[in-house]
């Protein structure tokens, strides 16, 4: 498979983790949109939100549990934003499925 999100994963490639355990792997984007911009990633490959299922969907649930934690990490006390990319009119350019998890600054809706 030539996933990057995979290869980060294996080790592969490497990457300023900020969080890792048996499930999921945090870290820094390379192109951040906010101070703090860090992304969060099953280590199963699941390609977007359209293959999360009853199997799998816990790891959903701990990705956010794992956010909060890197939020408080982080300092983000005044709020912060988690976003996905489902598919290619969503703008998901990686097939693994991430949540961005960005602060440190004021986001306006829906876009910037």
């Amino acid at each position: 498979m030539d996933c990057i999100f995979c290869k980060i994963v294996n080790g592969e490639i490497p990457s300023a983790k900020v969080y890792e355990d048996d499930t999921v792997v945090a870290f820094n984007d390379l192109s951040p949109q906010a101070p703090v911009h860090v992304l969060i990633i099953p280590k199963e490959h699941i390609a977007s939100c359209d293959e999360v299922n009853e199997e799998n969907c816990a790891v959903v649930g701990h990705i956010f549990a794992v956010a909060a934690k890197i939020a408080k990490e982080k300092g983000l006390s005044n709020g912060y934003r988690i976003v996905n990319n489902c598919g290619d009119e969503g703008g998901q350019t990686v097939k693994h499925l991430h949540f961005h998890l960005m602060g440190g600054r004021q986001f306006t809706w829906p876009a910037g």
